[in-house]
């Protein structure tokens, strides 16, 4: 169970950086397991930067905690901004729409971009495969080098390992749907 912070969850970035710690668990290895830049991972545990899902189950995964808590963990958090909208500090946000699956491989979200903006700080990649779906807007997805424009009803299915950047191209915010798979 997740340790209680006036009648609260510890924050994602705390309990990231417990578990690097009490594994003794340097930065650079932590660095070196995930392919994050230690700056990167110091942000996360500081709780400057909002990791993207994906970026969160690569950290669960070389910390070889359960990426369903920390996931739990982070959804409330993001409800929490979209409700102070003039507190936010990141332009994503997202649901899970597979509560319960933290044993599972295959996950799934509904996530929303702001207008005109993308990931902050960093792209990601992560084992598995990635399939998204735009509900609204318009996206694009860099995978590798290659960018995929998406609209409305467009999906696209990726090899996750791949480094790949989301993006919001369009004077809307974008929602869609995401369902990444971790062998």
């Amino acid at each position: 169970m997740p340790a209680k912070k006036t009648g609260r969850l510890t924050p994602v970035g705390k309990r990231i950086k417990k578990a690097r710690t009490d594994k003794k668990m340097t930065y650079a290895t932590l660095a070196n397991e995930t392919g994050f830049s230690i700056d990167f991972i110091k942000q996360v545990e500081s709780g400057k930067v909002t990791p993207p899902v994906g970026s969160l189950l690569q950290l669960s995964r070389a910390l070889e905690i359960d990426s369903g808590d920390l996931l739990k963990d982070e959804e409330g958090r993001m409800q929490d901004r979209i409700k102070a909208y003039t507190k936010r500090t990141s332009n994503y946000a997202y649901t899970t729409l597979t509560p319960g699956a933290e044993n599972k491989h295959l996950k799934a979200f509904r996530v929303k971009i702001d207008a005109k903006q993308d990931h902050p700080g960093v792209s990601y990649n992560h084992t598995g495969e990635e399939f998204v779906y735009v509900l609204e807007g318009t996206i694009e997805v860099m995978v590798g080098e290659h960018i995929n424009a998406l609209g409305p009803g467009d999906s696209l299915h990726f090899n996750s390992g791949i480094q790949h950047l989301l993006r919001n191209t369009g004077e809307t915010d974008a929602e869609l749907i995401v369902v990444i798979y971790n062998p």
